[in-house]
């Protein structure tokens, strides 16, 4: 038994790593779905934009400005997209929806390694007990870091091709920045899907010890 456990738990080496590096992808890809940096705006008129940056996200805007407060004071304004925004472009609303199914399918994945990693550990010498979740944890992961990747590059490419936005006027902001540049956001959902897709392919690569698999069925 000993050596059954044994042979288990060297097989599963590549897959303790694989949660670790999903554990990770999954906390950047909830943290940049969060941040507002996703496009950084450089623009002109600082009149109410005091410092002639504003943060474009997926589910706000933000800027500074000093036309409220006193001398010396800034203050963070933040105006929140809503579902019945038409001006919001098509790769915003991609983010908006990908990102969530990303995060709500990478927990799945990180659950179903979870499974297998537990059954390994304890000396569960079933295949149906640990292979099988190690084959669908390895495609929630690869689902999701599809996910993150595709309104990832999206934005990325609306950033390098300086596309504009026509925002509304009560969002005192411009249609088109002077120049825009990729915020945090970007490459760290980078990053997550990398790591995503890494976690999947390599619990995909999992196979059951031969040994284990016999002495089972004897």
């Amino acid at each position: 038994m000993v050596i059954l456990m044994s042979s288990l738990v060297s097989a599963s080496h590549l897959q303790l790593a694989t949660f670790a590096l999903g554990t990770v992808g999954w906390i950047l890809c909830t943290v940049s779905m969060g941040i507002v940096e996703w496009r950084v705006w450089h623009v002109n008129n600082t009149t109410i934009i005091s410092s002639g940056i504003a943060w474009v996200g997926i589910w706000k805007v933000c800027f500074i400005s000093y036309l409220h407060v006193s001398p010396g004071y800034r203050e963070q304004f933040c105006h929140k997209f809503s579902g019945y925004d038409s001006f919001i472009p098509h790769e915003i609303y991609a983010a908006q929806g990908l990102l969530l199914i990303a995060m709500f399918i990478g927990l799945l994945g990180l659950a179903a390694t979870i499974f297998a990693l537990r059954n390994v550990y304890m000396g569960i010498t079933h295949k149906t007990l640990i292979a099988p979740f190690f084959l669908v944890g390895g495609l929630f992961y690869i689902f999701a870091g599809l996910c993150v990747l595709i309104p990832v590059s999206w934005n990325f490419y609306s950033v390098t091709h300086n596309q504009s936005i026509a925002f509304p006027p009560s969002y005192y902001m411009p249609s088109s920045p002077a120049a825009q540049e990729a915020g945090a956001a970007i490459p760290l959902g980078i990053v997550a899907a990398i790591l995503l897709l890494l976690s999947g392919t390599f619990s995909l690569s999992y196979r059951f010890p031969m040994t284990t698999d016999t002495t089972t069925k004897s």
